[in-house]
């Protein structure tokens, strides 16, 4: 039997969420399923953004940065009252499954909306794709947009050394990452680094400090 899908984009945009969208409504619209995009995230579920989408609205989109359905950040899913009233837009759509394409956050909010003890036998089938540059969600080895995130730290610390190599100079460069190191640690291998500093390693201000003073001189 035909299903509806609805896709939603959430939390900070990362690279490939397009690619994502487009890749999960092709196949659902080749499986004679509809598609709704819900435009600006969980914010834009409780407002009753949501938009059909088929292979038309999606084909040009592979390339282009950022998402098309928008994001959003989004407290009052933190309530429960919010997610009782996107539970309650889902169902008066007809919708049977929902994806949502996202980061940490945006995967907790999902479990949330799909947790049993508080959506009882609510019949609506929820699936996560992990796409966080941070690459910090669990059980997960590689998240969309972390490859296209090191390779662009690496490009931008190829052009830094030139003028570093030039002016005889040492250069900090922060990565993005918020509290994984990852990007830190695999950018400063690809990059050539002579030193990385990485939020696990624990270390206090006083180690920091003499570890960059002794890796400059």
């Amino acid at each position: 039997m035909p299903k509806t899908i609805a896709i939603l984009t959430s939390g900070g945009d990362s690279p490939g969420m397009n690619a994502a969208i487009r890749a999960a409504t092709m196949v659902a619209v080749a499986k004679g399923h509809q598609v709704l995009g819900v435009r600006q995230g969980y914010r834009g579920l409780l407002d009753e953004k949501l938009t059909p989408l088929g292979a038309d609205e999606v084909n040009d989109i592979l390339r282009d940065g950022g998402t098309m359905l928008h994001s959003a950040r989004c407290k009052r899913f933190l309530e429960v009252a919010a997610r009782d009233q996107a539970r309650e837009v889902l169902t008066r759509h007809g919708v049977d499954g929902l994806i949502v394409i996202g980061g940490n956050g945006s995967l907790t909010g999902l479990t949330l909306l799909s947790d049993p003890d508080e959506a009882g036998d609510w019949p609506v089938r929820c699936v996560g794709i992990p796409a966080s540059i941070d690459n910090d969600i669990a059980l997960t080895g590689l998240a969309i947009g972390v490859d296209t995130a090191m390779n662009t730290i690496v490009e931008a610390c190829d052009r830094i050394a030139d003028t570093a190599s030039a002016h005889d100079r040492t250069f900090i460069i922060e990565v993005m990452g918020r509290d994984c190191g990852y990007l830190a640690m695999t950018s400063a291998i690809a990059s050539g680094a002579n030193m990385v500093l990485f939020p696990e390693a624990s270390r206090t201000e006083e180690d920091l400090v003499n570890s960059m003073v002794k890796t400059i001189l």
